[in-house]
C-alpha cells in the first residue's frame, strides 16, 4: 500500500497523542483573557506530538443524596424548573455514576424522548442525539455555550446534563428545533476532597478516575477531574477504542462578592469507527448475519478526535438582587477518520457478498465566543420580575479536507464471513475536495418570568441574532465562495399557573430559526453552506407546549407530563428527481406526549425514567411527493427508560434499569426498518469502609442484538451486547 507523505503528516493511525504542549494550548490559554471586542486569530498548527502510554482517570465528587434537581445550572432559567414552562430533563452526576455510564450515547439512553444517530462522511461521526424527532447535534452546549465540532464525550467531567425539549432559540440562538442538549461541567468547591474510581470489565475495559479538589486560604477553589480508558467493544469484533482527558479548574474569590473561574479541558480519543450492518434490500431490515461481524479494514480505518477549550468566567454582585458575568471560551477541535461503510444491493445478497465503500473527513474546528449576562430581581409596573439580559458574540471557523483513496470501494468480500485482517492495497492521500466555513454571530437577548398573582406567573423572552456564513472550497462542481447573511427574531411565552405551593400546570410557545451553514458544515439542524443552499431563508420552528409538573411525597419526588407539537416550516428538502439543489418548502411535524418522574419514592428507594410517544409526520416533502405523510427516519414512535435503585442496608445497595425503543423508520421513503428492542441493566454496590466501596454493573443483561442508530438507512451500527464492569470507588 502506498501512503500519500502528506496523510503521514496530518494523521497518526492507530495511536492517541499524549502529553502534547502546543503552540494552540497556549493560544487557548491567553485567548481567555480577551474581550469579545477583538476575536483572536486561528492558531497555528502544531508539529507531530510526542506519544506516551495510554493509563487511564476520571472524577467523581460527592453527589446529593437523590435524582431530583430542583434549579437548572444555567441563569437563563429565570425561575424553579418547577416553575418552568418547559420540558426539562435533568440527568444528575449520581445517576451517571449509577448506570456505569462512560460515553455520551449511554448517559443520554437515561432520557426517553431521544434516539440516537450516526454520522456518515458529509455528516461527522459524533455524538448525534434526536430530541423530539430532530436532530441536535448542531443543539450541544458546555455551560451554556455552544460546543461546536462533532465529537463523542465522555462524562468524567460533568457534573449535570440538562436537556430542554422543545424548540429553543430564545436560550440559544440558532438551530434547538426539538431541544438542547447542556453539559454542565464540575468546577471548585469550598471543601477538600480526594475521590476516584479505578474500573476493570468484560471486553478488556481499564478505566481509571480522578477528582481533587483544594480550597487554598478559604478563598481559592483549585480542582482536577481526570479519566484515562482502554476496551474493546462487547459482541464486535476487531473494535476498540483508547482515550483520556482531564480539566483543571480553579475558582478565585469562593463565596465573595467577585468571582474569577478559569478553566481547561482536553480529551483525545483513538478508535476503530464501525458501521455496523448493511441493510438487507429484500427485507428493509438490518441482514441477519452475525452479530460479531465487522466489515471494515483494521489495516487502513481509524478515527482520531481531539478537544481543547480554555474558558474564563468573572461574576460579580452588585447587590443581593443584580450579578453581572461576563464569560469567554476558545475551543480547538480535530476529527479525522477512514472508516468502511458495507453497502449490500440484491444481487450482492444473493451472491454473498458485500461491498466495503470508504468514507473520511479531516476537519478542525476553532471557535471563541463571548457572553455577558446581567441577572436580577426588581419590581416594575407592580410586578416582580427575575429577569436576565444578555450580548452573545462568536466566531467558528470549520475546515474540512478529507482523504482520497483509490480504490474508493473494495468489491467481493463475504458478507457472512468478514476478514477485517484483510489488507488494504490501494493508496491514501489528501483529498482535492475542501470547504472552509466560517460563522460570525452577534445575539442580544432578555428573559423575564413576571408574578402576575402569587399563582400566577408569565415568561417571556426574546432573542435577535446577526448571523454572518461564508464558505470557501472545492468540490467535483468546481470551486466556489459562497456567502450569507440572515437576522432572525426568536421569542417565547408561557403562562404558568400554581394551584398548589407543590404543583403548576402551564401553556408554552416558542420558536427558533435553522439558518444555512451552521456550526461551520458538521451537520444537525443546519447543513454547510454551499451553491445549493446559499440563496435559502432560515428555516422557521414552533412549538405548542402544554404540561404539569408535581413535587410529591414531601416533595422529593418530581413528577412531570406534557402534551406538544413542534412544526418545522420552510424546511430544506432536495430538488426534482432528488437533484443536489435545495429548496425551501418543505414542512414536517411531530405531535407528542411524555411523561417523567425523578426523586425519592422512599428514603431508600429512587426512581428516574419516564415514557415518550411521538407522531412524527413528512407533512410536505417539496418535489419529493412520494415522502409525503411518511414518518421521520430513526424516530421510535414509542420510548420507556427506566433507572430505579433500592437501599437493602446501610452497606448494600441494588439498582436495575429498562429500555424499550419501538421499532422505527431508517429512512424517509420509510423503505427500511431498526427493529425494536428491550434492553435490561442491573448494579449493585457494597461499601467496603466509609471511603471504598464496590460497584458492579451489567448492561444489556441478555445480550441483545441492538440497532440504535442509523443514517437515513445507509447502515446500521450495532449497540455493545452484555457489559460487566467492576468498580471501586474511593476517597482518600
Amino acid at each position: 500500500m502506498t501512503i500519500h507523505p502528506a496523510f503521514h503528516a496530518d494523521s497518526t493511525i492507530g495511536r492517541l497523542r499524549f502529553g502534547r504542549v502546543t503552540p494552540r494550548m497556549l493560544g487557548a490559554a491567553s485567548a481567555v483573557a480577551i474581550s469579545a471586542v477583538g476575536l483572536p486569530a486561528v492558531a497555528q498548527q502544531a508539529a507531530p506530538p510526542a506519544r506516551l502510554p495510554a493509563i487511564s482517570v476520571e472524577g467523581q465528587k460527592p453527589a446529593e443524596e437523590g435524582y431530583k434537581v430542583d434549579q437548572s445550572a444555567s441563569p437563563k432559567f429565570t425561575a424553579p424548573l418547577l416553575e418552568t414552562p418547559k420540558s426539562v430533563t435533568v440527568i444528575p452526576q449520581e445517576l451517571i455514576q449509577e448506570r456505569g455510564a462512560t460515553s455520551m450515547s449511554e448517559v443520554l439512553r437515561t432520557t426517553p424522548g431521544i434516539s440516537l444517530g450516526a454520522g456518515e462522511g458529509g455528516t461527522a461521526i459524533g455524538d448525534r442525539a434526536f430530541i423530539r424527532g430532530f436532530d441536535a447535534l448542531s443543539s450541544t452546549y458546555v455551560d451554556g455555550l455552544r460546543d461546536t465540532g462533532a465529537q463523542s464525550r465522555d462524562p468524567f467531567n460533568l457534573e449535570q446534563v440538562e436537556i430542554t425539549k422543545g424548540t429553543n432559540g430564545t436560550f440559544v440562538g440558532r438551530g434547538s428545533t426539538g431541544g438542547t442538549i447542556n453539559l454542565v461541567s464540575k468546577t471548585a468547591k469550598a471543601q477538600d476532597f480526594n475521590a476516584g474510581s479505578a474500573t476493570l470489565g468484560t471486553d478488556l475495559t481499564k478505566r481509571l478516575t480522578v477528582d481533587i479538589n483544594r480550597v487554598i486560604d478559604g478563598n481559592i477553589g483549585i480542582r482536577l477531574n481526570a479519566m484515562a480508558q482502554d476496551s474493546e467493544v462487547a459482541g464486535r469484533d476487531e473494535i476498540e477504542a483508547t482515550k483520556y482527558g482531564f480539566a483543571p479548574t480553579v475558582t478565585f474569590g469562593l463565596n465573595k462578592p467577585t468571582r474569577l473561574t478559569l478553566s481547561y479541558y482536553h480529551y483525545q480519543l483513538d478508535d476503530i469507527p464501525d458501521y455496523g450492518h448493511p441493510f438487507d434490500p429484500s427485507t428493509g431490515k438490518p441482514v441477519a448475519v452475525s452479530r460479531d461481524n465487522f466489515y471494515g479494514l483494521v489495516n487502513r480505518d481509524f478515527r482520531e478526535t481531539y478537544y481543547d477549550g480554555a474558558t474564563a468566567r468573572i461574576e460579580h454582585d452588585l447587590s443581593d438582587a443584580i450579578t453581572v458575568s461576563n464569560t469567554t471560551r476558545y475551543v480547538y477541535a480535530e476529527n479525522k477518520y477512514i472508516v468502511t461503510k458495507p453497502n449490500l444491493s440484491a444481487a450482492q445478497l444473493a451472491a454473498g457478498t458485500v461491498a466495503r465503500e470508504s468514507r473520511s473527513r479531516n476537519a478542525d474546528t476553532e471557535t471563541i465566543v463571548n457572553q455577558t449576562d446581567v441577572k436580577s430581581e426588581f419590581e416594575a409596573g407592580g410586578f416582580r420580575h427575575s429577569a436576565i439580559a444578555g450580548i452573545e458574540l462568536s466566531r467558528e471557523q470549520t475546515a474540512n479536507r478529507g482523504y482520497a483513496l483509490d480504490p474508493a470501494t473494495v468489491t467481493g468480500d463475504s458478507l457472512y464471513n468478514p476478514n477485517p485482517s484483510d489488507p488494504y492495497a490501494g493508496t491514501i492521500g489528501p483529498s482535492s475536495s475542501f470547504a472552509n466555513s466560517t460563522v460570525n454571530t452577534q445575539a442580544v437577548y432578555v428573559l423575564d418570568t413576571i408574578a402576575l398573582a402569587p399563582q400566577w406567573d408569565l415568561n417571556l423572552g426574546l432573542r435577535l441574532d446577526n448571523y454572518d456564513t461564508n464558505s470557501v472550497g472545492a468540490n467535483t462542481n468546481g470551486a466556489f465562495n459562497v456567502g450569507r447573511h440572515d437576522t432572525f427574531l426568536n421569542y417565547q411565552t408561557g403562562l404558568v399557573y400554581k394551584p398548589a405551593s407543590n404543583g403548576s400546570v402551564y401553556a408554552s410557545y416558542s420558536t427558533s430559526s435553522n439558518p444555512s451553514g451552521g456550526s461551520g458544515g458538521e451537520g444537525g439542524d443546519e447543513s454547510s453552506l454551499g451553491a445549493t443552499n446559499d440563496s435559502l431563508k432560515p428555516e422557521e420552528n414552533v412549538t405548542y407546549e402544554l404540561g404539569t409538573k408535581w413535587e410529591v411525597l414531601n416533595r422529593k419526588l418530581a413528577l412531570t407530563a406534557a402534551v406538544f407539537r413542534t412544526e418545522k416550516e420552510n424546511a430544506r428538502v432536495s430538488g426534482i428527481n432528488n437533484t443536489a439543489e435545495n429548496l425551501p418548502v418543505g414542512k414536517q411535524r411531530v405531535d407528542g406526549f411524555e411523561i417523567g418522574a425523578s426523586g425519592n419514592l422512599t428514603d431508600k428507594w429512587k426512581l428516574f425514567g419516564g415514557y415518550t410517544f411521538l407522531k412524527s409526520k413528512i407533512v410536505d416533502d417539496g418535489p419529493n411527493a412520494s415522502n409525503d405523510g411518511h414518518e421521520f427516519p430513526n424516530i421510535a414512535p414509542h420510548n420507556i427508560s427506566l433507572w430505579t435503585t433500592y437501599d437493602l442496608t446501610a452497606d448494600w445497595t441494588v439498582g436495575a434499569g429498562a429500555i424499550w425503543m419501538a421499532e422505527r423508520y431508517a429512512n424517509a421513503a420509510n423503505t427500511y426498518r431498526l427493529p425494536n428492542y428491550w434492553r435490561f441493566d442491573a448494579m449493585a454496590a457494597y461499601r467496603i469502609t466509609p471511603d471504598v466501596d464496590l460497584q458492579l454493573n451489567v448492561m444489556n443483561i441478555f445480550d441483545e442484538t441492538i440497532y440504535d442508530s442509523t443514517h437515513n438507512g445507509q447502515f446500521a451500527p450495532v449497540a455493545p451486547g452484555r457489559v460487566a464492569l467492576l468498580t471501586t470507588n474511593f476517597k482518600f
